[in-house]
């Protein structure tokens, strides 16, 4: 038993250094003061005036302060077709003390920055039929069990939520990354789809646990974090830093972002 625990200990502390330094260098990047950082969008959302056709995007940032360290945000965009604007679904935790839920509907940018940290697009929703998934993405927001709890770790949070809805959309086809915390936990469940909907995942409250999906791989879920293996994207799936390798195409995405206004 002390071997294998030992064994273990040489193999995942290396991962979780690594993991670590990597999102030391994105909160450098981020501003000092949250109040004042910037909300402005990145461009990564179709314009309504231009877009006509139903858009449903679902998009990861780091969060607040020293959270910033360990996870990100997540959150779900509408816009049905002819909309004049998107509609964002999201948990956000001092909404319980503000309004007596967790769960806020806003009409607000959906891929403004999250208190100055640029957004990930992780997956992006057009076309045809496009009306249907959001309308049963609304019906899931409504039927979201843990509207007056909240918790940073294991959960409920804002990534419990996110998976919770996705689940009832799986032609979004979001894979959410290793860092968001919370989106295995299950409540008192211990089966269900994985939230991209392409495969199952069993959990036990969120910090121990198995995924395996088409659209997310293989993840271990260990005292609520994500060790994982993604074919799809040849990366790897890590806490802290979510996604390393090849086809961490989100990363680029959003460090592309930071350098072009330090420009």
């Amino acid at each position: 038993m002390r071997k294998t625990a030992f064994i273990s200990l040489l193999i995942l502390l290396p991962v979780a250094l690594f993991a670590l330094a990597h999102a030391d260098r994105e909160q450098r990047m981020a501003p000092g003061n949250w109040r004042d950082a910037s909300r402005e969008a990145v461009g990564l959302a179709p314009d309504p005036a231009v877009v006509s056709e139903g858009v449903v995007q679902v998009y990861a940032a780091r969060a607040v302060r020293w959270r910033g360290y360990f996870g990100v945000h997540t959150w779900i965009a509408a816009k049905p077709s002819k909309a004049e604007e998107y509609t964002v679904y999201e948990v956000i935790s001092w909404g319980l003390r503000r309004s007596g839920t967790t769960v806020r509907v806003s009409n607000r940018i959906p891929d403004s920055r999250w208190y100055g940290n640029a957004p990930e697009l992780l997956a992006d929703l057009r076309g045809a039929g496009v009306d249907d998934v959001i309308a049963r993405i609304e019906a899931a927001v409504d039927e979201y069990p843990w509207t007056g709890e909240y918790g940073v770790w294991p959960g409920p949070n804002s990534n419990t939520f996110t998976a919770f809805v996705l689940r009832a959309a799986p032609e979004v086809r979001a894979d959410l990354p290793g860092n968001a915390i919370g989106k295995d936990y299950l409540g008192p469940r211990l089966v269900a789809k994985s939230p991209s909907g392409t495969g199952f995942q069993f959990n036990v409250l969120g910090v121990l646990g198995v995924l395996v999906g088409i659209e997310e791989g293989l993840e271990l879920n260990v005292l609520g974090l994500t060790f994982g293996l993604d074919p799809n994207q040849l990366s790897l799936k890590l806490p802290l830093a979510g996604r390393l390798g090849f086809g961490a195409v989100g990363d680029a995405r959003a460090l592309e972002s930071e350098t072009g206004d330090m420009q």
